[in-house]
This record gives C-alpha cells, sequence and structure tokens, in this order.
C-alpha cells in the first residue's frame, strides 16, 4: 500500500462547525467581546481545575464553539483572516483568568501559522480549508530541540516515524498534528501535518508540572507512523527560508503574551484584595490598606514593570503584522528586528510575570495565601512557562545588538 493510500484510508474526526462560520465578517472589537465572554467563563472554574489538573475538555470545547480558532485562518480558506495583533489580545485577555487555556488556544494557532510559512499553496489551501469546515483544534508535537522521533524513507513513498516527543502542549484531545522528526542522513529536521487519530500515534496524558497544568504538555508516541508526501511541509534538507524562521518569532511572541498576560491577572487580583478584601497593618495609621503609603508604592513600581511589558509586546506585534502582510517577501534583516523586538519584550515580560505574581502576597498580606483564593497559580505559572528557553540567551542576544549590531542567530528559540 502506498503512503498516500495508507493515510487517506484512516478516520478522521470533523467536529460541528458552528463556531467556525458565519463569523469571518466580525471585526475586532466584536472578537475581543466573544475573548471577553470566554475569558469570564474560565474564570468562573480557573482556580478549582488548576488544583485538580488534568484535561479541560468542557473548556477547550467552549474555546472552539466560541469561533475564535478561525482568527488566523485566512478569509480564502472560510476562516476570520485576522491579523495577530489580535490574536496575541485574545491570549492576554484569557491568560489573565487561566493562562493555561490560554497557551492551549495560542498553540493552536502556532500550528496554523506552521502550515502557512512552511506548506505549498495547495497544502494551505487543502489543510486550512478542511481545518475551518470541521472547526479542528490542532495541536503541537512539533519540537525541534526534541530528536527522539526519527523519520525513515517508506517504501510506498513518503516517510515512517518512530520514537517520542515531549512538551507536546494541545496534543491531547486535538484533531490534528504539527510535528517534526529527526531525519539521520541529511542531519536535518522534516515537519508534517498529520491527523491527531493517525495510527501508530499515541498521545499520553503524563504533564505532571507545578503550573501550566491543564496545557496538556505531556509526550507523544509514534510506532511506525506513516507520513504521506503531501504531508511533508518541510522537506530533510530543505533550506528553511526567512519566512520559514519567522515562525518562532510568532512562537516566542506567544510566550510574551502569556508572560503578559499572567501579570495582568495577578495585578488585578491584588488591587480587588486591596481594595475590598485587605486590613491595613496596625502601625500604618491608615484606616483602609489601598491607603497605606506603602502599598501604593508596590502598585506604583508594578504599574511600571506591566505598562512596559504591555507596549513592548504590543510594538512586537505591531511589527509581527507588518512583516506578516507579504510573508514571501520577509528577509533576514525583517526577521532580525523582529528577533530583537520580540526579545525585548520577553525580558520586560518576563521579570513583570515572576514579580507581579510574588509580590501580590506581599501586597495581600497572610490572608492572601488562603487556597480558596488560588492566588499561587500566577507564581506557578509564570515560574514554570519563564523556563520554556533561558532568558539569560536573550539578554546575550540584546547585548550583542547593542556592541556589534547582531541579529539573533535564528533558531526555534530565538
Amino acid at each position: 500500500m502506498s503512503a498516500t493510500a495508507a493515510v487517506t484510508s484512516l478516520e478522521e474526526r470533523p467536529h460541528s462547525a458552528v463556531g467556525g462560520h458565519g463569523h469571518d465578517q466580525l471585526d475586532e472589537d466584536a472578537w475581543l467581546a466573544k475573548a471577553d465572554e470566554i475569558t469570564v467563563y474560565l474564570a468562573q472554574s480557573a482556580v478549582e481545575r488548576d488544583r485538580l489538573g488534568g484535561h479541560a475538555a468542557e473548556q477547550r470545547e467552549r474555546i472552539r464553539q466560541s469561533g475564535l480558532l478561525s482568527l488566523s485562518i485566512p478569509r480564502a480558506q472560510g476562516g476570520a483572516g485576522q491579523n495577530w495583533g489580535l490574536i496575541y489580545q485574545v491570549v492576554r485577555k484569557l491568560a489573565c483568568a487561566d493562562s493555561a487555556l490560554a497557551h492551549i488556544f495560542a498553540f493552536h494557532h502556532l500550528q496554523v501559522s506552521s502550515v502557512l510559512l512552511f506548506g505549498q499553496a495547495e497544502q494551505v489551501s487543502k489543510l486550512l480549508r478542511q481545518t475551518s469546515e470541521n472547526n479542528w483544534f490542532w495541536g503541537n508535537t512539533l519540537n525541534p530541540k526534541d530528536k527522539r522521533t526519527v523519520a525513515t524513507e517508506y517504501a510506498g513513498g513518503g516517510f515512517e516515524l518512530n520514537g517520542i516527543k515531549g512538551f507536546c502542549s494541545g496534543a491531547l484531545g486535538s484533531d490534528y498534528l504539527t510535528t517534526s522528526a529527526w531525519h539521520e542522513p541529511s542531519q536535518s529536521l522534516l515537519v508534517a501535518a498529520i491527523p491527531t487519530v493517525r495510527e501508530g500515534i499515541t498521545v499520553h496524558d503524563d504533564w505532571d508540572a507545578m503550573g501550566q497544568r491543564q496545557t496538556d504538555s505531556g509526550t507523544v508516541s509514534f510506532d511506525r507512523v506513516i507520513v504521506a508526501p503531501d504531508e511533508v511541509l518541510l522537506w530533510p534538507g530543505q533550506p528553511w527560508s526567512p519566512a520559514a524562521h519567522f515562525r518562532s518569532c510568532l512562537a516566542q511572541l506567544v510566550l510574551v503574551n502569556l508572560y503578559t498576560g499572567i501579570a495582568e491577572g495577578a495585578f488585578e487580583e491584588a488591587r480587588q484584595f486591596t481594595l475590598t478584601l485587605a486590613n491595613p497593618w496596625l502601625t500604618s495609621g491608615v484606616d483602609a490598606s489601598s491607603e497605606d503609603p506603602f502599598i501604593q508604592r508596590h502598585y506604583g513600581e508594578l504599574r511600571v514593570k506591566l505598562r512596559s511589558a504591555q507596549a513592548l509586546a504590543d510594538e512586537a506585534g505591531r511589527l509581527v503584522d507588518h512583516f506578516l502582510e507579504n510573508p514571501d517577501a520577509i528577509t533576514l534583516k525583517d526577521r532580525g528586528e523582529t528577533a530583537i523586538a520580540i526579545a525585548d519584550a520577553k525580558v520586560a515580560a518576563h521579570h513583570a510575570a515572576l514579580d507581579i505574581s510574588s509580590r501580590l502576597f506581599d501586597i495581600a498580606g497572610a490572608r492572601a495565601t488562603s487556597r480558596r483564593f488560588g492566588y499561587d497559580r500566577f507564581w506557578r505559572n509564570a515560574r514554570t512557562h519563564t523556563l520554556h528557553d533561558p532568558i539569560d540567551y536573550k539578554l546575550r542576544d540584546l547585548g550583542r545588538w547593542e556592541l556589534f549590531g547582531d541579529y539573533p542567530t535564528p533558531t526555534s528559540y530565538s
């Protein structure tokens, strides 16, 4: 049997497209209003779900039916055709309440962008049209640093994948995956798009980190998984264009906005606690905690950190949208300029998320440690996610830029 025949004989799961159609004419404000609705919905159960961990199937389905999965799909393929600036705004809104579900939502769009930036015109048209029509949720097994999954040529054409992948965010419960595999003969990666139910794929529910507990970021096994030639987005040995390398810029800015959303959520929770629940310290000489000058100083300092992260994230987002207006024309200079802007934003967001989520307790005091508030989730989520790739290397890249004018070397993490 040929690889193509083996692939097309497999059952692929369609989903109701209630949320995926009829929304393509909505304007930005309408999409943000939908995001607000989902944020309120997620906030209602965020503390309890964080405590339990596991797979948030009900919440993922609510996001699916909202139509928000269509944002990055071009209108030509039946999607909403919105820019990444809007997607990042939605990510931040969701992350204020639930950074785990915001992560899964953002990674869906990152996989869609992988098809757009890596694929040929026919692949883009087919995959994204089907995504729109079936309201598919994409998951990630594209982890270039993890080379434990290997690709070998398949006798019927295409490739066979064997091995395991880690940090596969959103793979559990997804409909389609982007995946990478190491091709030893060419000493390079294969990147492909395949259905999650493909024979030989096992998605393991084994994510056990202290934070981001519902990102479904566990492992995925590949046992003699067949990939047809027309499912290969990037062939082994194929040079990566600046546009292909731009994908990592989108990914890094996803992290920036997740961190910024966590910081915004922690800041607002602290503010509400101060205004409604906090008691002033006995020697403060004030009637309300909000009138304490030391508390006010905390808010002033943290506001500056938060606003800096927001402004730098927005600036980088505008740059991304500018260059994505014509992806085929992206140059190494364009990509380098974007990477520097994102590095600035990531350093600021990293510090804002960790500092605000920690100092929340200095501001609110001992009562804020009660488990019923679940405020610790902000720090645990920030601490877990900011380890995605070392901030030291972002600072090194920025230092090299200042000293020598060198853009960051294009990798999957810069």
